[in-house]
């Protein structure tokens, strides 16, 4: 037993119902009646019973609500007094991509704020299927999701499902990142045959709900190559590209100063059609604070200088 099990029950008990209880708590209803079926079990008691009208409570019930409340009050009054307490530390989070307008987007927003204000910032780069599950959590408030757009209904039903906000951050075509000093830089047109026998440096990011991993690799890696280095850390990736002779990487638009910065050209292949997405997330009942806003100001514009 512990304190989210008090509160599953004192919901339960509130609204009278397992599907009610479950939305106002963003969990899914399976989810909850395990829950309370572990805590009846924990306690050797039942606590509630289901009739044909809904759901009531036994005395047995009756009788552990009324501690319950008390508990899951104090709690809460606990919480309160110390969230007051912190309440002038501005606090900031988000997990997203790797990607150079988001980074930008960051060193702007910490730029605004002034030398005597307190804040925390969290700012994590992972992949779709983690940041989602960090905003879940609660490790983040906001969220930006990659996918490619051909993966886009199962991500919606995912998102709608978790019951989060979903709005369009960005959409790019990737772009061929190779060195400089490569001969296919002197190409009028790149075709997919010329990176026969190159290395392609790969996120890995095989995370898609719902779909088989097969379907996902064959979306995702190019054709015509054999050889792959998977990597999530996004200085890694440059440095590979920029050491590793006829290797490439597909890559969302980056700024000069960054591909000057490690000899690499960033090409447009029409050939490669696939589309991607970033959507930021958060969760329904989050409210959006003042330096989340800015933040979110601050990367359309980083988006716009990026893309342009």
């Amino acid at each position: 037993m512990n304190i989210l099990h008090l509160k599953y029950a004192v919901e339960v008990a509130k609204t009278q119902s397992i599907s009610k209880a479950a939305d106002n708590l963003y969990m899914g209803q399976p989810n909850l009646s395990r829950a309370i079926k572990e805590l009846e079990e924990s306690l050797g008691i039942t606590i509630f019973k289901r009739t044909s009208k809904g759901i009531i409570t036994t005395p047995d019930g009756d009788e552990f609500l009324r501690k319950a409340r008390r508990i899951v009050a104090q709690v809460d009054e606990v919480e309160d007094l110390y969230r007051t307490r912190r309440s002038h530390k501005r606090m900031f989070s988000i997990c997203a991509p790797q990607t150079d307008y988001i980074t930008l987007a960051m060193a702007e927003l910490a730029k605004h704020l002034r030398p005597e204000d307190a804040c925390e910032i969290l700012y994590k780069e992972t992949n779709a299927g983690d940041a989602i599950s960090s905003i879940l959590r609660g490790d983040c408030n906001l969220g930006v999701v990659r996918y490619q757009t051909v993966f886009e209904r199962y991500f919606n039903n995912l998102i709608k499902e978790k019951k989060l906000i979903g709005e369009t951050a960005a959409e790019f075509s990737p772009l061929l990142l190779i060195r400089t000093d490569d001969p296919l830089t002197k190409k009028d047109s790149i075709s997919p045959e010329d990176l026969a026998g190159f290395t392609e440096i790969s996120r890995g990011d095989t995370y898609v709900p719902s779909v088989p991993l097969v379907d996902i690799k064959k979306a995702e890696f190019t054709e015509n190559v054999e050889k792959r280095i998977f990597t999530i850390d996004r200085a890694a990736q440059l440095e590979l590209v920029a050491s590793v002779p006829r290797s490439f990487m597909w890559v969302c638009p980056m700024f000069q100063r960054q591909l000057d910065r490690y000899s690499l050209a960033a090409l447009i292949c029409p050939w490669n059609t696939r589309t991607f997405k970033d959507v930021l997330i958060y969760r329904k009942d989050y409210k959006l604070s003042d330096i989340d806003k800015m933040f979110i100001t601050e990367m359309c514009e980083a988006k716009r200088r990026c893309f342009q």
